[in-house]
């Protein structure tokens, strides 16, 4: 059987490219045949994605004479320097419809995959009807295809007519799937929650300090819509009754905003430690050199870097968002404090007044986690949450979807896999 995998923006960099990446390489021990395409600069190594063969991936270069711009990020900040679809003029959202369309339908012709994987509800996942009608398409949302409709409304038309033609949709959690089928006017039944998976292969506590020095760790973009400015708050209040603290900062920005936020941390001193982006090998061993994992954003779907943390024997502290109220939180219990989120108005805009009462809540809550007693092994103490969201247990549920839409585009019912 062959599948073709489409993921619009860099691999390997954001979750959606972790995710596209582990899904290729449970694909490969399936048996699968699998063809890639990605969206990267033109100016960028040859990309590696799952172990295949160079042959087999297939990216469309931006900054190119066709694509004359960075490759679009599908959050406003990206770990890399791209565009912004809001900030995109109507000419180079042609181009760049155009240069999807040019470039998917040679590569479907000539594999002629039995079902197409595509990463993201937007706008090449629109397209896919229009170049190969009669290919079951699996579109896997991430949440940003929905927040990118609310930030770039004059998109949201064609992103709902084209993506509501795709044949099934699979999401983090069950509240991303009331809210997708509400945004698509989808019927539930062609929406299945996958969940998120981390590789238990990287993500262990084997060599973890049984009494680690005093070490928070955060994960992610250099970005307010994640929290981070009232995270560094936060951690200057906590620093003065925790002199030995340190805060580790694994991820990267571009643009003004994280540019700001990258002067400011550096202004810190050796309290914080600036990793930028690292490979998931690095980012394992950080996690096992820390106390606690934070993720004070104010949106994500299901974030996968809190279990591949509490994996590596760390406390969890993170925003009350549903993915982690919804799938995390009745799993595993006291080793995650939860905060509660402020007033929102926007998508992933604080009400400022709000702040001060954050900042509060959240410093509270990293005093707590800081003050509990060490994990010991989170794979002996939490099983049901490492192995619901493990690879191979999402990589399977993904598999039954694409064999039911392949079935029912041969016109044999699926028989409930």
């Amino acid at each position: 059987m062959r599948v073709l995998h489409i993921l619009s923006q860099r691999p390997s960099l954001t979750g959606s490219g972790i995710t596209l990446d582990a899904v290729v390489r449970h694909g490969a021990a399936a048996g699968w045949e699998q063809r890639v395409v990605v969206g990267v600069p033109s100016t960028a190594p040859p990309p590696d994605v799952g172990g295949l063969s160079s042959d087999r991936i297939h990216p469309l270069l931006f900054g190119s004479d066709r694509l004359p711009f960075p490759v679009p990020g599908m959050s406003d900040v990206m770990p890399y320097p791209s565009s912004v679809f809001s900030s995109m003029s109507a000419h180079e959202i042609e181009l760049y419809r155009k240069g999807w369309h040019r470039h998917l339908g040679p590569i479907i012709e000539d594999f002629g995959p039995d079902v197409i994987h595509s990463h993201h509800v937007w706008i090449a996942s629109s397209l896919l009807k229009d170049i190969a009608p009669e290919i079951p398409v699996v579109n896997h949302c991430h949440a940003t295809g929905l927040r990118q409709m609310e930030l770039v409304p004059s998109l949201a038309g064609e992103v709902h007519l084209g993506c509501g033609r795709n044949d099934a949709f699979v999401v983090l959690h069950r509240r991303h799937a009331v809210d997708l089928a509400r945004a698509l006017d989808v019927p539930g039944e062609r929406i299945h929650v996958v969940g998120a998976g981390y590789r238990n292969d990287l993500f262990h506590t084997q060599g973890r300090d049984p009494k680690p020095e005093p070490a928070l760790l955060y994960i992610g973009k250099y970005s307010a819509a994640k929290g981070l400015p009232w995270l560094l708050d936060a951690f200057e209040r906590l620093a003065v009754r925790h002199p030995d603290l340190r805060l580790h900062i694994a991820g990267d920005g571009s643009g003004m905003e994280a540019e700001r936020l990258r002067e400011r941390m550096g202004a810190m001193g050796p309290q914080v430690a600036l990793h930028g982006q690292v490979a998931q090998t690095d980012l394992a061993a950080l996690m096992r050199r820390s106390t606690v994992c934070v993720l004070p954003s104010f949106y994500e779907g299901l974030p996968l870097v809190l279990v591949e943390a509490l994996a590596c024997g760390c406390r969890l502290v993170a925003t009350d968002l549903p993915g982690v109220v919804e799938e995390l939180a009745p799993r595993i219990g006291a080793a995650l404090e939860l905060v509660e989120l402020p007033a929102m108005s926007g998508v992933d805009t604080p009400v400022p007044a709000e702040l001060p009462a954050f900042v509060d809540r959240l410093t509270t809550a990293l005093s707590r986690a800081l003050d509990a007693p060490p994990l010991g092994d989170p794979t002996e103490t939490i099983p049901e949450a490492l192995d619901a969201f493990t690879w191979g247990a999402v990589f399977d549920r993904i598999e039954r979807v694409w064999r039911d839409v392949i079935d029912r585009a041969s016109g044999i019912e699926p028989q409930g896999r």
